[in-house]
């Protein structure tokens, strides 16, 4: 079946909970800044089941078990089995240390996961192992993605991009097409955790960069999602006026999101993309290990803690959430953009690198065309 249309007002089309912070890698970017051991104040097998029950309340399709390495928990299965039980689609992205095995891939299948996602950054070994801090792990991600393949169970990877990876990312995309993924996410770096260390990008080589994922994703031979860069869907609007006729690739009247950035099913109806655009508190929501809820992983302000407030009313009625929500509190070139209805710009590395999670994404270089109104509501989808 077709992902269902979710009105973000009232529910996120996906939350991701943060299951556990212990990891067994040393990721250089590492958000969580994860370590080996678990925290005793991560959220109880109960108050999983509970979170649980209210994505699914709350109309949520799509539940991603994350960490650090979920696969520290031990009561991982029994999550996702309850995940089935309420009718969500479900994700979860083992790191690959140890524990990732032939008999894990099918006890996950088994459970009913829905994908599995595994990290993969660049397309050689020495490369990848040094970001990951593990020697090994690319050998052990590419023995990962074998086991999925062979079990059926839809496999995605994740890729990050920052100015380490960058140069590698042409051959990454290639190498990624062997794989036999269904689903590719690539995220570009935000800086927090051990990634507010490391090299970013310039708002021209996001555009050089977009003209690789475009190219990869015209393909069509798996579904590809940008996550924290939205003004790549931007980019594929500009383009695809310009392939349709439209002079300089500027909107006339509504801008429409192009179809290729909502295909809501991937091959043999595995998880797609969200009907329209996705941001931190639009469409998103996080929950940390201990249950802090935020509007993304990358987005450190908090409304509310799961042991005190429900999810629903934090996404529904905070005003943090409420503002993210509204294009009229973008600033700067971002709230004068035509495209903010379907872009807004990444509101976490706004925050990351300037403090104001309302102000311009500074990895976007597109300057407003003067006099042109940003979209209205109807030309969201």
């Amino acid at each position: 079946m077709p992902m269902p249309v979710v009105d973000f007002d009232q529910s996120p089309f996906l939350v991701i909970w943060e299951t556990t912070q212990a990891c067994g890698l040393a990721c250089r970017h590492c958000r969580a800044s994860a370590r080996p051991w678990r925290d005793p104040g991560e959220l109880t097998t109960a108050e999983g089941f509970s979170l649980i029950d209210q994505v699914a309340d709350m109309g949520t399709p799509l539940l991603i078990f994350t960490g650090g390495d979920p696969v520290n928990r031990p009561d991982l299965l029994d999550l996702i089995q309850h995940g089935k039980r309420r009718n969500l689609r479900t994700a979860t992205i083992p790191a690959a240390t140890e524990w990732l095995s032939p008999a894990l891939v099918r006890q996950l299948k088994d459970a009913g996961l829905d994908q599995m996602a595994l990290s993969l950054d660049f397309p050689r070994a020495e490369l990848h192992d040094g970001f990951r801090g593990v020697p090994g792990s690319f050998e052990r991600t590419l023995e990962g993605a074998k086991w999925a393949r062979e079990i059926g169970l839809p496999l995605q990877i994740n890729t990050t991009v920052c100015g380490e990876t960058a140069p590698y990312f042409e051959e990454m995309a290639a190498f990624v097409e062997t794989l036999g993924v269904v689903f590719w996410e690539v995220f570009f770096l935000v800086p927090t955790g051990r990634g507010s260390m490391m090299a970013g990008l310039s708002a021209s080589q996001c555009e050089r960069l977009f003209d690789v994922i475009y190219k990869v994703q015209k393909k069509g031979n798996f579904i590809v999602k940008v996550t924290e860069a939205p003004h790549y869907r931007r980019h594929v609007a500009q383009r695809e006026m310009v392939e349709g006729g439209h002079r300089g690739g500027r909107p006339h009247g509504q801008v429409a999101m192009p179809g290729m950035l909502t295909t809501s099913e991937g091959p043999g109806h595995t998880v797609g993309l969200a009907p329209r655009g996705v941001n931190s508190g639009n469409g998103f929501l996080f929950v940390s290990h201990t249950g802090d809820i935020y509007p993304s992983g990358f987005l450190p302000l908090t409304a509310g803690n799961l042991r005190t407030r429900g999810i629903a009313d934090a996404y529904r009625n905070s005003a943090l959430f409420k503002a993210l929500r509204d294009p009229a509190a973008l600033r700067g070139r971002c709230g004068q953009c035509e495209f903010s209805r379907i872009c807004g710009g990444s509101r976490s590395r706004a925050y990351g690198l300037t403090g104001d999670p309302f102000e311009t994404d500074p990895w976007c270089s597109y300057e407003p065309q003067v006099g042109v109104r940003p979209a209205p509501a109807e030309a969201r989808a």
